[in-house]
């Protein structure tokens, strides 16, 4: 027989090692901005077009390279940071396995310019398909660019699987903060299709944080600094009042090197615990400074997951000086009336409390029902107190929620609808509707959060919501990374009833807004879809219009503590009962349980 093994071609053999290298243009971002870094640049630009599909170009003003290591940077295994075994557990650069270059190259049309400092000329290399197609002197400041064009090229089922632009270029905007915060000394910048994303200047760890999360944090962050003889911790994380309902904001280093530790996250909170709702998460950039031969960098291609030697100290430690942090710097809220001028000016505080005032405020009957036993349950029918909810219901039919956040909405009858008799709200959460065969509980929030889903699915299908123009359109300033995310998702929430226009350099005026919802908090809605959306983005069975879907019915649902009138709980009822699916929300959280009467009876022994 014949001999049917064999080695494969060079080129072949890169595109294997590429798929594990490059899996989208954001991973080829990395390895280039790590390599700049490791160039010794203090000035870095990324240029990406078309989300880095057509080109990825990064400019430093590193040491450059000589024209025998400009060639052999592009050969397998070909590295100037390891000279042997030992190395490789000493790793104290960004890149260094000698694959990045070379899997770039066989998966993308290359061009190369370089220069040395000292020489009078630089070398311009151009490859593809891993093959070397002109190799010339050139003109060229000191350092580097590189550009990759055409990303997978030659591998077309591998360009067919990435996502769409904005999808892509988010990826980027993400790989980008991480190399950027973990450097600050470096002035970096990102152009997307000629538009500026980032501008990045030079200057402390406190400003780069600034400058990449938002203003916002400016006067939210708190130093943590601890140092021993095994490791040092320092950064910054965010006071407890600046905690969000969804991630995006955690950031660890590792010796300089962004990783991903569900362990280490674990310590911050805890750090964090009665301070912040358990479901809330702190803002956070902390760099850990070890002996390199304590950390595994090696046990993920992507080097974003490692390996401590012992993980019990490093945890330990992170949460001990996280905890110190916040102790030191006084985070506990704390209210000093002396502080307020406008509490010292209030007539209350003022003006002396005479006994004539006295006898007369024991006298009322607000006083009474907080101050004797078993009055609390008539303090509605105290004459003095009727117009209280009188302030919370509307007089005029189909103005129910108005003020609400998210207005029920009336959705296409599918099932049959109960009677909505004899409803009570418990607890301002739950509603109970009696039945003829007993009582079901709804729980107000899961059946609005239903509700809402289905209107928007069905806006989104062809049926826009109508729009309200703004009196006064609001202009709303984001984050890089949340500007390319909203833009992202714009085309939908034009569809939802907001209209918003990009404005300049991550800015959005807010044009609209659904012409069934109230105006005066719109900027503040959008934020929150924007975190909530950040929430269900790891979840990748979802389409990116799902994931808005869910984030909008949820954010714009009724929350729990809000009092609502009968006439907003039998809308909200019937709104439910003509659901498709009135049984559990999108997420599958029940909207309601039903409980029979007989089995109350055999409760009580009937």
């Amino acid at each position: 027989m014949p001999d049917i093994i064999h080695l494969l071609p060079d080129n072949i053999a890169n595109q294997i090692a590429a798929g594990e290298v490059i899996q989208r243009p954001a991973s080829a971002v990395k390895e280039l901005l790590e390599n700049a870094v490791d160039a010794g640049a203090d000035e870095i630009r990324l240029i990406v077009n078309d989300a880095g599909k057509s080109l990825i170009q990064v400019i430093d003003n590193g040491k450059g390279m000589s024209e025998t290591d400009a060639r052999m940077a592009f050969e397998r295994h070909a590295t100037s940071k390891i000279r042997n075994i030992d190395d490789l557990f000493q790793i104290k650069t960004m890149g260094f396995r000698g694959e990045a270059l070379a899997s770039i190259a066989a998966v993308a049309q290359v061009e190369l310019k370089t220069r040395m400092q000292g020489e009078e000329a630089g070398i311009y290399i151009e490859i593809e398909n891993s093959r070397v197609q002109k190799q010339e002197p050139v003109a060229a400041p000191y350092g580097t660019s590189i550009a990759m064009k055409n990303l997978f090229f030659n591998v077309p089922a591998r360009r067919n699987f990435l996502k769409s632009n904005a999808a892509e270029l988010r990826h980027i905007v993400d790989e980008f903060i991480r190399v950027a915060m973990a450097f600050p000394g470096i002035f970096f910048s990102l152009s997307s299709n000629g538009q500026q994303v980032f501008h990045l200047e030079k200057g402390t760890m406190k400003q780069r944080i600034v400058q990449v999360l938002g203003n916002s944090y400016a006067a939210k962050l708190v130093s943590v600094q601890e140092q021993t003889d095994y490791m040092n911790i320092y950064g910054f994380v965010g006071k407890p009042e600046s905690a969000k309902k969804t991630r995006g904001d955690q950031y660890f280093f590792v010796n300089n090197r962004f990783i991903k530790s569900a362990y280490l996250h674990h310590a911050v909170m805890n750090a964090y615990a009665e301070m912040i709702a358990r479901d809330s998460f702190p803002a956070y950039t902390l760099f850990i400074d070890l002996d390199p031969s304590q950390v595994d960098i090696n046990v993920h291609p992507t080097k974003q997951e490692i390996k401590f030697e012992d993980e019990k100290i490093v945890y330990a430690f992170v949460q001990s000086a996280v905890k110190h942090a916040l102790a030191q710097f006084s985070i506990t809220p704390t209210l000093d009336f002396e502080l307020d001028a406008s509490i010292q000016q209030l007539d209350a505080v003022s003006k002396p409390f005479t006994e004539a005032k006295k006898a007369s405020a024991s006298a009322s009957s607000l006083y009474k029902t907080f101050t004797q036993k078993n009055q609390s349950h008539f303090i509605e029918s105290k004459s003095e107190l009727k117009h209280w909810r009188d302030f919370y219901e509307s007089k005029e039919p189909g103005q129910e929620l108005a003020g609400k956040p998210g207005n029920l909405h009336q959705p296409g009858t599918a099932n049959p609808k109960p009677a909505t008799g004899n409803l009570t709200q418990l607890h301002h959460t739950y509603i109970v509707l009696q039945t003829d065969k007993g009582y079901s509980l709804i729980h107000q929030q899961n059946a609005h959060e239903r509700i809402l889903y289905e209107r928007f699915s069905k806006a989104v299908e062809g049926r826009p919501i109508a729009t309200q123009p703004s009196l006064f359109p609001a202009t709303m300033e984001l984050a890089a990374a949340d500007a390319v995310l909203l833009n992202e998702l714009l085309p939908d929430i034009n569809q939802l009833g907001y209209l918003l226009e990009p404005f300049g350099l991550n800015t959005f005026v807010i044009q609209g807004t659904p012409a069934d919802t109230g105006q005066g908090n719109e900027k503040a809605t959008i934020e929150r879809i924007l975190e909530q959306y950040k929430h269900f983005s790891s979840d990748l069975k979802y389409s990116r219009r799902e994931k808005l879907l869910r984030s909008m019915a949820l954010q714009q649902s009724i929350k729990p503590g809000t009092p609502l009138s009968d006439m907003e709980m039998k809308q909200l009822v019937e709104d439910l009962f003509q659901c498709s699916t009135p049984n559990a929300t999108a997420n599958g959280k029940p909207t309601y349980l039903e409980f029979r009467k007989d089995e109350l009876d055999k409760l009580f022994g009937k």
